[in-house]
Order: C-alpha cells, then structure tokens, then sequence
C-alpha cells in the first residue's frame, strides 16, 4: 500500500495486520496502514480454549484485529481477532481493496504520463484529506462529478487522465439495506389494506424501494441507494408510511432492521 497512516491508530480502531511471529501464548503482527508492531494475547485469538493457537493463525497471514490498548511512552499495541465480527471483517477487507483499487488507477495513469506514482499519491491525498475519507471514496465522487477532480490540486492534463481511469474502472456507488416488516389487518378487506400500505411504501422511494412477501404477513424491504444515510432514510420513512396506513384501517405493523 501506498498510504502509510502516521501516529498510532486510535482505541477500538480495526486494522489489517500481517503475522510476523506466532508463540506458545502471544501472536505478534504489523500493522500495515501504520508500519507498527502489534501483540495478540492468546485470550485474544479466539473464544473458548486454544489447544494450538497454530490452528488459528500462522506467519504471513493477513487478519483483521481491533485495537484494544495503546502504550504510546512504550510504542505497545495489544490487539484482539476475537472481538472482530464477520461483519465488521468483511467492511474492513472491502476497504482495503478499495483503495488498492484507487492506488492501481493512480498507477496506471502516472505509468502513462511517466510520472513518479508515490508524488502523485502524496499530492492528491494532501489536497483531499479534508474533504474525503479516502481516495476511493473521492474517485467515487468523481465517477458522479467530473468536476470534483479540481479538488485533487493537479494538473490539467493529469486530471483528465485520471477522471477517464477512473470512469472506466469505478462504478457509481450502490449501498443495499434490508429491513423486515410485519404487517396485520383484522378489517374485511385487509388484504387490499396491505397492498395498499406496500404500495405507499413503494412510492417513498420510487425505484429504490423494492419489497417481497416471505409469508405469514411478512415482507422484506430493500432499499439501493448512492450513499448510506439516504438509504437509511428511505427505510425509515418507508416502512413507516406502510405501517401507518395499516393501523389506521384497524391493523398493526412492527418493522425489524436487518443486518446485512
């Protein structure tokens, strides 16, 4: 990776680690965003006991650990892979390979130009750095809008390659969220009640919204989105459009938020 994080990472931070060295009752890794040396108490590696933590973790592999506590006076890391979730490793690999993804464009684009990669890096990362998490998340952002590359402080006709790259390697951003939702008429017509309630909900979010019966009176609501809090909005609003219409035609609705 081109991007080395400076200082040390913050408590409960998730960071990509390599195994350097696995011993009896400790594991010792390096944390690759910040070139640091980290330890993982056997306690740490896994719940339940370890008969060989060998099992578990071996030299040169890569995992994703969460800070527990920092001796910054001593330069200690003490980390944990047990307190990691799938969930939470699954996001965290993801963000790694964005932005080897975003690294691979700038590669490519200073390979063409015959320009030092490394200076390109640096120079668009301390023009961005304010404004945007990452450099994958400003390519998306330039996959919307062009015109965000002005943001990157380049040069005109590096800029231009960059923003052909990266509409050509990057597509515009989608998140998915599911919810469950429950919905119930005792009226002679609830059935007509209830589509009626699915399509209100339907049309909170024209063409993102999309909902499918899985029996009993339960429904799956899935919103895609541009970006998360949107889509957060839209199911929240949404779902409760649908409920509102049921319990005013004597019925009841309950909304459950599915973790994806």
């Amino acid at each position: 990776m081109l991007l080395k994080k400076e200082g040390f990472p913050e408590e409960d931070e998730l960071v990509i680690c390599t195994v350097t060295k696995v011993q009896f009752h400790s594991v010792f890794a390096n944390l690759d965003e910040y070139g640091k040396g980290g330890m993982i108490h056997i306690s740490e590696v896994s719940p339940g006991r370890i008969r060989n933590i060998r099992d578990f973790v071996k030299e040169g592999k890569k995992v994703v650990c969460k800070v527990l506590r920092i001796n910054t006076d001593r330069g200690h890391i003490d980390l944990s892979l047990r307190r990691v979730t799938e969930g939470q490793k699954r996001n965290k690999i993801d963000e790694l390979k964005q932005e080897q993804k975003a690294e691979k464009i700038l590669e490519f684009v200073a390979k063409d130009l015959k320009i030092d990669v490394k200076k390109l890096f640096y120079d668009i990362t301390k023009n961005i750095s304010e404004k945007y998490a990452s450099l994958y998340g400003f390519f998306q952002q330039v996959v919307v809008d062009s015109a965000a590359i002005k943001d990157a402080g380049v040069e005109e006709k590096t800029a231009e390659k960059i923003v052909e790259a990266v509409k050509s390697r990057i597509k515009e951003a989608s998140i998915k969220i599911e919810g469950k939702l429950k919905l119930t008429s005792f009226a002679s017509n609830g059935i007509d009640i209830i589509k009626e309630a699915l399509k209100k909900a339907e049309e909170i979010g024209k063409k993102s919204i999309s909902i499918k019966y899985l029996g009993a009176g339960s429904y799956n609501i899935i919103i895609n989105a541009k970006e998360y809090k949107g889509a957060e909005k839209l199911l929240k609003e949404a779902s409760e459009k649908a409920i509102e219409h049921v319990m005013e035609h004597n019925g009841e609705g309950e909304f459950t938020r599915v973790e994806t």
